[in-house]
């Protein structure tokens, strides 16, 4: 496989109503970038990735019989989010995403274990979390701040 191609180990498939539409918000709101799209005789779309950083991102379309559908058809019900790290500009990247029509459902704050975090819902109802580490925190100071017990700290 060429370095074109060349995945990381886990990527996420999200599927939509419209993937065009998912695809030109995508880029709008989150900076993504279209790596190839494929589509069949009638503009169905059949297959596409999107980058972001070095991590990448499939867009479907709905297919008939598969298990996977867009929140949208099913009353707005969400079963997983994708999570994105950022290496900076986390509150920009938060109003660039307001500004393209996302739901921001968590403002952007800074978390007890060094993070700063905000939480998006796009146009058909995925849910999407930002993060940006802003500071190193030990285990044991995250423990203290959260009062919770933490194991596997790396």
């Amino acid at each position: 496989m060429s370095e074109t191609f060349r995945r990381p180990t886990f990527g996420s498939a999200v599927y939509y109503r419209d993937p065009f539409a998912a695809l030109d918000w995508l880029e709008k709101a989150f900076g993504f970038t279209r790596q190839f799209v494929v589509s069949d005789d009638s503009g169905r779309l059949c297959h596409s990735e999107m980058r972001f950083g070095d991590g990448y991102l499939m867009v479907c379309g709905e297919w008939p019989g598969m298990p996977s559908t867009s929140p949208a058809a099913v009353d707005g019900r969400n079963t997983q989010s994708v999570h994105v790290q950022l290496h900076d500009g986390l509150d920009a990247h938060c109003e660039r995403a307001r500004a393209a029509g996302a739901k921001i459902v968590r403002e952007p704050e800074d978390q007890f274990y060094g993070d700063r975090v905000y939480v998006a819902i796009d146009p058909e109802g995925h849910l999407w979390s930002f993060v940006q580490t802003v500071r190193d925190v030990s285990r044991e100071e995250a423990e203290r701040a959260s009062e919770l017990k933490i194991d596997g700290w790396v």
